[in-house]
């Protein structure tokens, strides 16, 4: 999605803005991500947000407010500030975040914050009151049968756990940012969809179940379920990198085919 900048808004929304926060001094445009037509933090003598939205009538704007919603119920995200709709932009403010994104090597003293965070993520309960289909159902066409019991949760799940949507802060905390892929899903769902990301970053699958075991959920979980879910997984991001090409989808893709393919050799192991 093509980006505008801060002065390339109506006058009328940016005036609406700065009620909230005061003048805008300067302001510095998002390198990442794809969704947002405008994703920026602002600077003013009070403050420093970062501000994000797109057009009121965009048939998109719903995914705004979900997020807003959502990241007001999650752990470990920055606070909504305020929302505002004026000159025909719906734009939130949020939390400005110092940080940087984490380090997923082996070795890295960002693994252990990020186990913290995600314990903190398998224990936060979906608001009822958000409707959002489950995670299961996002995968529908790609899980071999109807989908079992134990991928049936309602924890409030992120979804999207690349290290891009995630800043470890001067204290050593790890925060998750975009929220707008969140979803009802198992306890687990967040340390599964992180075990490819490790992969990725140069764990063997052996060393990412590791340490997503180090989360009580996920340590929990049914065995056959996550195995179902990782091949599914797998199955999804496949056909994706084919229908919807990526830069980044293909080593992905490749780190969660060498994860199903760990936990197949695991069952039948024990089978």
């Amino acid at each position: 999605m093509d980006r505008i900048e801060w002065h390339d808004l109506p006058a009328s929304t940016r005036a609406a803005v700065e009620r909230h926060t005061g003048p805008v001094e300067s302001t510095e445009t998002a390198p990442h991500g794809v969704m947002s037509r405008l994703a920026c933090s602002i600077q003013t003598p009070q403050v420093r947000a970062f501000v994000k939205g797109t057009r009121a009538d965009d048939p998109q704007a719903w995914v705004y407010r979900h997020e807003a919603n959502v990241t007001r119920n999650a752990p470990r995200a920055p606070r909504v500030l305020w929302e505002v709709e004026a000159g025909e932009w719906l734009l939130y403010g949020y939390e400005y975040l110092d940080g940087r994104h984490p380090d997923l090597v082996p070795g890295s003293p960002d693994i252990a914050p990020l186990i913290r965070t995600l314990t903190a993520l398998s224990e936060a309960v979906w608001p009822e009151a958000l409707r959002k289909k489950p995670l299961h159902s996002r995968y529908a066409d790609f899980l071999p049968t109807e989908a079992p019991p134990a991928l049936l949760g309602r924890t409030l799940a992120h979804t999207d756990m690349s290290p891009l949507n995630m800043l470890v802060t001067p204290a050593g905390e790890l925060r998750l940012l975009d929220w707008a892929l969140a979803c009802p899903a198992p306890t687990w769902a967040d340390s599964a969809l992180t075990i490819p990301r490790l992969i990725s970053a140069g764990h063997t699958p052996d060393g990412a179940e590791e340490i997503a075991q180090q989360v009580p959920a996920y340590r929990s979980a049914d065995r056959a379920a996550v195995t179902t879910f990782a091949r599914t997984l797998h199955a999804a991001w496949e056909a994706w990198e084919r229908s919807r090409p990526m830069p980044h989808r293909a080593a992905l893709t490749d780190a969660a085919r060498r994860w199903a393919e760990h936990r197949g050799d695991r069952l039948s192991l024990r089978g």
